[in-house]
């Protein structure tokens, strides 16, 4: 007898012919809380994204398995999961690259200031030879300070040594022996991070620990010449924090891709500054890796369901029960 699969998001054809091979499929509107509760009532297992699973809608269910199609999961109480013997998959290796890409792009943007001029040529202001007013700074031989340096944190490490010649630095909770051997990376303290890097890029998963690890506190202690980069988690930064940093002169500017509240609000300050690139959370949003995420999600889905997946998962204590 087939499995019964929820699939509260959108999935490439190919990917739901491949579910459909192994179970039965029902699409559900993510977004609809009390239909998607009503689903997950009655199904094996569920793969998605951008949706919050509360433990109130897993009550009552014979879930076994929960894939998502991210490499993050704080739309999940995986304790609970645990607790509920629940397998909890993500997609952590495919994204890397293209991530990285975003990562790196806000860097030289930002730099560069690549949207807020384009912008203004695109508004017929460049009527002459451009001057101070408009430059920007360089990237190439500066030092870039890596908060984690994970899968994501390693390739825009390689990305920035290799690359641009850049001094690499990092925080992260276990030295990344690779990085050091191969980019001349040097861990540090995050103390000692902020207060020498050119460009702060935040790689951490959001979690208790890590949320709001960026604050007034820590925009004080970095030069007033540098710039912020997350494509993280927004919430791994007090954004009206940023925003008085940002206003004050504290640091020079940031290039964002997530947000506290995403989408941002359209009256945020952040959207007025011109020192600020600003993205809609597109960190892995090319068509190919999203596709490869979807694929690789469902694979996750159809061996946790089999018993056999032991990879790409987030709780493997549920293995051992």
């Amino acid at each position: 007898m087939k499995h019964k699969i929820v699939a509260y998001k959108t999935l490439p054809a190919d990917v739901t012919d491949y579910l459909r091979e192994h179970a039965e499929v029902v699409f559900v509107d993510g977004s609809d809380t009390q239909a998607l509760s009503a689903a997950l009532k009655d199904t094996d297992g569920a793969i998605g994204s951008s949706i919050r699973i509360t433990p109130a809608m897993l009550d009552g269910t014979r879930i076994k398995a929960l894939s998502t199609i991210s490499v993050g999961f704080d739309q999940f109480d995986v304790p609970d999961l645990t607790q509920r013997g629940i397998v909890l998959a993500h997609t952590p290796d495919v994204l890397t690259e293209s991530t990285a890409d975003t990562v790196f792009s806000l860097i030289l943007a930002s730099a560069r200031r690549v949207v807020e001029l384009a912008d203004w040529v695109k508004a017929g202001q460049w009527k002459a030879s451009i001057g101070p007013a408009h430059f920007g700074v360089d990237v190439q031989g500066k030092t870039l300070g890596i908060v984690g340096l994970g899968r994501i944190g390693g390739a825009v490490a390689r990305r920035a040594a290799l690359g641009f010649n850049m001094n690499v630095l990092y925080t992260n909770r276990s030295p990344n022996e690779t990085a050091e051997r191969e980019y001349g990376a040097r861990r540090v303290e995050l103390d000692e991070l902020l207060a020498v890097s050119d460009f702060v890029c935040l790689q951490v998963p959001l979690t208790d620990a890590t949320r709001h690890m960026i604050g007034a506190p820590q925009f004080a202690r970095m030069k007033k010449s540098a710039i912020l980069i997350n494509a993280s988690r927004g919430a791994t930064v007090d954004e009206k924090a940023l925003i008085a940093a940002l206003e004050a002169g504290t640091i020079h500017g940031a290039g964002l891709d997530v947000f506290e509240q995403e989408p941002i609000d359209p009256a945020s300050p952040l959207l007025r500054m011109p020192n600020v690139v600003a993205l809609p959370h597109i960190g892995s949003a090319t068509h190919e890796t999203r596709h490869a995420m979807a694929r690789n999600a469902a694979e996750n889905l159809v061996a946790a369901l089999a018993g056999t997946l032991r990879t790409n998962i987030v709780n493997r204590e549920v293995l051992a029960q």
